[in-house]
């Protein structure tokens, strides 16, 4: 048995743990939430488009019942009518279908993203084990967390309805001197308030849900600390090709400092273990800048490089030492060593304007 076996999962996912978990279709996702949402927008489309839908459906039963009436009836023409009505029926609902499956994917997306994984559904033996489906129904906590979630729906929407009901029976009584159509659109109200406010207690339920769902997600995601280890470590990268890797850089370095040295404008020496070049631009620079550095045998080549280009090389084993110990290539130098390199650059221009085309090695 492994030792990650013995290890608690203490550690929270890693964002490569998620998106190999997101890839095999495992997301944070509740579907109460996407049915809550389904609902209370197809109640508020009905709201606004109920009277419209009505008007249009009873338009289309009187046809039916007129040509019903004036038409003799045969297998034929009875197969017409239904199909002309049921064409026109289908024209009507086609919108309000059609925005429910938005509102349906828009909810979908707004909790999962846009994703596309056929991994779920691959054949594997521990999804048609029927041992393993006894276990997650009947002995996971999950399953007995759901069961009581199922329950508290129940629970809380039929006494949603009740209260809703029961604050709308006193008005019944008005009804037994009313006409049909008073009767039709107060039984349409009522069932609309009451279904209204059921889908309202759906959606505090699926919020809830949403929170418990991110709960089970992140703590079935979560790591031991030898597998945050392992998967660091798997980033990181075989160590001979890292190694590899930094040879190369330092390989482009090194070729980029050389080529700049012939560009410097003085070379600082120890004189024999260290090399600094410095460069200084006043049309681009606020400070004088180190292009190249190097101790032993890449001070030699600086110095060898600079003789060939001549480029003042200068001794001065003070700021030799305080450039190569406190300036990286590239950067400018500090100011506590402003007043040094100034009189250093300040006797190379007297040097070049006293003897044009000079060098100092």
């Amino acid at each position: 048995m492994s030792e990650d076996s013995f290890q608690e999962r203490t550690e929270p996912a890693t964002p490569r743990k998620k998106d190999e978990s997101r890839r095999k279709g495992k997301v944070l996702k509740s579907t109460e939430l996407n049915s809550a949402i389904i609902l209370v927008f197809g109640m508020l489309i009905l709201y606004f488009s109920g009277t419209s839908l009505v008007v249009n459906f009873s338009a289309i039963a009187r046809e039916m019942f007129t040509q019903t009436g004036s038409t003799e009836i045969t297998a034929s023409s009875a197969h017409q009518i239904l199909a002309h009505a049921l064409g026109k029926y289908l024209i009507i609902v086609a919108p309000f279908a059609i925005g429910m499956m938005l509102v349906g994917l828009a909810a979908n997306i707004a909790q999962v993203g846009f994703l596309f994984t056929l991994e779920p559904l691959q054949l594997s033996w521990a999804k048609i084990n029927p041992m393993n489906g006894m276990k997650k129904v009947m002995l996971s906590r999950r399953s007995f967390v759901e069961l009581l979630k199922n329950l508290l729906k129940i629970g809380i929407v039929t006494v949603v309805a009740y209260l809703a009901l029961d604050g709308m029976m006193e008005n019944t009584i008005d009804l037994m001197e009313s006409d049909i159509s008073t009767i039709l659109s107060f039984m349409a109200t009522t069932a609309f308030g009451i279904s209204f406010k059921m889908g309202l207690a759906f959606l505090a339920l699926a919020i809830f849900d949403y929170i418990y769902q991110r709960f089970e997600y992140e703590k079935e995601l979560r790591m031991t600390k030898q597998e945050v280890k392992e998967e660091w470590k798997s980033q990181e990268g075989d160590p001979q090709i890292k190694g590899k890797i930094r040879s190369i850089q330092r390989q482009i370095a090194y070729r980029r400092m050389m080529h700049d040295v012939p560009t410097a404008d003085v070379v600082v020496t120890n004189p024999t273990h260290i090399a600094v070049a410095l460069k200084y631009d006043t049309a681009k620079m606020s400070a004088p800048t180190v292009v190249a550095k190097g101790a032993e045998l890449i001070a030699e080549r600086i110095k060898q490089i600079a003789s060939e280009h001549a480029v003042p090389i200068i001794e001065d084993k003070p700021l030799a030492r305080a450039l190569y110990k406190s300036v990286d290539i590239g950067d400018q130098i500090p100011q506590k060593l402003f007043q040094a390199v100034a009189q250093l650059l300040a006797y190379i221009y007297r040097l070049r304007k006293m003897k044009p085309g000079f060098s100092v090695n």
